[in-house]
């Protein structure tokens, strides 16, 4: 399918997908990457446990305080 197959509705939410990719790409430079599967897995232990740490604890763990 060519652009000029398009109708005006179609090209503008074409345009509009294209300009967005673009955006993401621009601002998020991790944008399209994929996790690791052992860190997926580890995220997804992590978001299931019931340990959290506060705020304070971890600038203070990192040196931020």
């Amino acid at each position: 399918m060519k652009v000029s197959d398009l109708s005006k509705e179609e090209f503008k939410i074409l345009l509009s997908d294209v300009i967005e990719e673009k955006f993401r790409e621009l601002l998020d430079h991790d944008y399209g990457l994929e996790l690791r599967e052992d860190f997926a897995q580890r995220l997804e232990a992590s978001i299931a446990s019931k340990e959290r740490i506060s705020f304070e604890d971890v600038k203070k763990k990192l040196g931020m305080v």
